[in-house]
């Protein structure tokens, strides 16, 4: 049976309200999003420092669906058993990040997560090649990972043009996800497509409708730009 590929929203709590991060969880899930989007930043491997085990812990009680951790660190294995003790369900590691990427996609599986691989903007999909069996998810960032609000590099389409094949791989594509560029990662292939500002813009808990809207339209822009018989 062939892979089947349909839109997830993956909303980044990186633009959610850091003082009620347990209520916005569950307010994007009420609201119809897929996967709730963790960006994990240590000031080392990118120039800016955000959350690491403990705040996955506190959102795993709030997060009734998929856990997507994406970590932008350096080293990544001393910290895989402290994410998979603390919740995660796919916990994402660069190429980039260390010599050993091989064993680290080992070592996520091995304690029971679904191993993601990401790709930088300068770092060629070729890099990619002799991992793709060993992941279940291959996100690549149409940004330069490191904060949230940069506007889309839309030259890294074709990366995920190339990563499209018969594995049974989720590719997620992370960075300047809005409404306009949606249907642009979708029809290039994308299927998970990480959004922040896109998605919590104009919202609180108090008007979670608002998420829903944006999650929506968003949704709906990408599933437009697929084959009838996909969409």
């Amino acid at each position: 049976m062939s892979f089947l590929r349909h839109i997830r929203i993956a909303p980044s709590i990186l633009s959610a309200d850091f003082a009620n991060f347990g209520a916005e969880c569950r307010a994007i899930e009420a609201q119809g999003c897929d996967w709730v989007h963790v960006d994990v930043m240590d000031g080392h491997f990118v120039p800016n420092i955000t959350f690491g085990p403990a705040t996955v812990r506190a959102l795993r009680p709030h997060v009734g669906g998929t856990l997507d951790v994406h970590l932008m660190i350096a080293p990544v294995d001393a910290y895989v058993a402290g994410f998979a003790d603390a919740g995660a369900d796919i916990l994402t590691a660069h190429v980039e990040a260390g010599p050993h990427i091989h064993r680290t996609l080992q070592a996520i599986r091995g304690h029971g997560l679904r191993p993601g691989l990401a790709l930088n903007p300068g770092t060629p999909v070729e890099a990619a090649a002799p991992l793709l069996d060993m992941a279940d998810l291959v996100c690549v960032m149409t940004v330069n990972p490191g904060f949230g609000g940069q506007e889309f590099l839309h030259s890294q389409l074709e990366k995920v043009r190339r990563l499209i094949g018969d594995r049974p791989i989720h590719i997620e594509v992370d960075g300047g996800i809005t409404r306009q560029t949606a249907p642009l990662a979708a029809a290039a292939g994308a299927d998970v497509l990480v959004a922040g500002s896109a998605v919590f813009k104009g919202g609180s808990v108090e008007r979670p409708e608002v998420y829903g809207a944006n999650i929506r339209a968003i949704r709906d822009a990408a599933a437009a730009a697929l084959p009838r018989a996909e969409g």
